[in-house]
C-alpha cells in the first residue's frame, strides 16, 4: 500500500493471516505489556514494538481480515480539499462550504486549501456526538409514543 497507487485489498491468504495476527496481537496487549517482542520472518531478529504501535496494528490487521483495505494518515498531515471530502464521503463544493462557514479550520496555501488531517477528525467526532445525540433523542421520543422501537 503506498501513498501513489493507493490502498490495495488483502488477498484471501492476506485476509486469513491477519485475523489470526490480529488475535494474537490483541491477546499480548490485553495482558497489560508495555511493549510487545515481535520476531521478523523466519529469521532470528527480534524487535520490541511500544503497546500503542501493537495496538494500531491490530486495528490495521482487524480492517484487512475484515476484507478492507486501510491508509494511515499522519495526524499531521495536509490534505486537499478532494482528500478531505472523501475521508468525510461529502462532496467537495460541500466540504468548501463548511471551510467557508468556519465549520473546519483550514490554511491556505496560494489559492489552495489544506486542511489538516487532526481537524478533519475533530470535525468527524463532533459529527459523530451530534448524530448519537439525536439518534438517542429520537429512541426515547418513539419509546414515549409506543412505536415498538
Amino acid at each position: 500500500m503506498t501513498a501513489t497507487t493507493g490502498p490495495a485489498m488483502p488477498t484471501e491468504n492476506e485476509v486469513r493471516l491477519a485475523g489470526s495476527s490480529a488475535d494474537r496481537l490483541a491477546a499480548a496487549v490485553s495482558q497489560g505489556r508495555k511493549r510487545v517482542k515481535l520476531r521478523v520472518g523466519d529469521s532470528d531478529e527480534v524487535i520490541t514494538v511500544p503497546a500503542v504501535a501493537v495496538e494500531l496494528l491490530t486495528d490495521i490487521l482487524k480492517e484487512m481480515a475484515a476484507g478492507n483495505a486501510v491508509t494511515l494518515l499522519p495526524v499531521r498531515a495536509e490534505l486537499t480539499t478532494q482528500e478531505a471530502a472523501d475521508l468525510l464521503n461529502v462532496s467537495r463544493p460541500y466540504l468548501v462550504r463548511l471551510l467557508e462557514d468556519g465549520k473546519i479550520p483550514f490554511q491556505k496555501a496560494g489559492t489552495h486549501r489544506r486542511i489538516l488531517v487532526s481537524d478533519l477528525m475533530a470535525y468527524r467526532q463532533t459529527l459523530d456526538a451530534e448524530r448519537r445525540a439525536a439518534l438517542q433523542e429520537l429512541t426515547e421520543e418513539a419509546q414515549e409514543l409506543g412505536l415498538g422501537y
